[in-house]
């Protein structure tokens, strides 16, 4: 019925919606994640939702490198990573990829480190030949047996959330907090009992570092952007503001699409901070559960 109201021919989801995963920096199990979730997709579409359309049943991701597993030592050893990750994106079959700078566990990064990354994802799409062809390491035994697994412990948690009546309930009980809490719990702590080689941290250390040029940003520029929204609200229609923030604040309180209403309110000069302060006003700020 959704999909009939939006025009999309009796599809329940539109052809257009796209993913955002993390590449972290296990190889093969990340290539097997991907490929596990354009499976999930397809069936859970197709089963679930009834979907009849190839382009309905076609994951599509965007995938970032992982920033987590970047490392404040030896920072020149997160190009490495990244590049790593990266082509694992490739390989798993992402359409869309951010590779991180070698520098961003130290500040913003520098126009160098942010060259680096770019070159990256060029040299794998360029020079690699990673990207001719569709699901290269399909067929091979291990990464199937991955794949397979990785399905299976995904749905076991897709189970799990509709046994909680869906992922807004999952996340009032505190459940998705708590599993990612988990998580990360035991990655550190395999990192703190070096079950886990990371190198330049509880590996391969070494005892002087050579230090790294960071970005630095002038203050100036904070106080010019200062004066500039100032400069702005002084000058904008304050009737209009006043009026685009009550319309807003209706379409929230109605339960409408404040989209339109957005498009406008920006158009004359709206900010950002006050379109926030509504919502804050009519929603109320959300406090998840305190997982321990």
């Amino acid at each position: 019925e959704r999909g009939q109201q939006a025009g999309l021919g009796g599809e329940v989801l539109s052809p257009g919606h796209s993913f955002f995963f993390d590449a972290h920096i296990d190889f093969f199990e990340e290539i097997a994640k991907l490929r596990a979730a354009r499976r999930i997709w397809a069936t859970v579409m197709r089963d679930r939702f009834g979907a009849t359309k190839a382009e309905s049943m076609r994951l599509r991701t965007h995938t970032q490198t992982a920033g987590v597993s970047a490392t404040a030592q030896q920072p020149l050893n997160n190009v490495a990573r990244v590049a790593i990750q990266a082509l694992a994106a490739v390989l798993g079959g992402a359409q869309s990829l951010h590779t991180n700078s070698f520098d961003e566990v130290l500040a913003l990064p520098t126009e160098e480190a942010v060259t680096v990354a770019l070159r990256t994802q060029q040299i794998i799409a360029e020079e690699s030949g990673g990207p001719l062809t569709v699901d290269p390491l399909g067929g091979s035994y291990f990464l199937e047996k991955l794949t397979d697994e990785m399905e299976t412990r995904a749905m076991k948690y897709i189970r799990q959330i509709d046994e909680l009546g869906g992922m807004v309930a999952a996340i009032d009980h505190g459940y998705p907090q708590r599993e990612i809490a988990g998580a990360a719990y035991r990655y550190q702590l395999m990192d703190d009992r070096g079950e886990k080689t990371v190198v330049g941290v509880n590996k391969y250390v070494m005892s002087e570092e050579r230090a790294l040029p960071i970005l630095k940003i002038d203050d100036a520029i904070e106080r010019e952007q200062v004066e500039r929204v100032g400069r702005v609200k002084a000058t904008r229609d304050a009737a209009k503001v006043e009026r685009r923030l009550k319309q807003l604040a209706e379409v929230c309180r109605n339960g409408g699409n404040v989209m339109p209403v957005l498009v406008d309110a920006v158009k004359d000069y709206v900010s950002l901070g006050e379109i926030s302060d509504v919502y804050r006003q009519v929603f109320g700020l959300y406090r998840e559960p305190i997982i321990f």
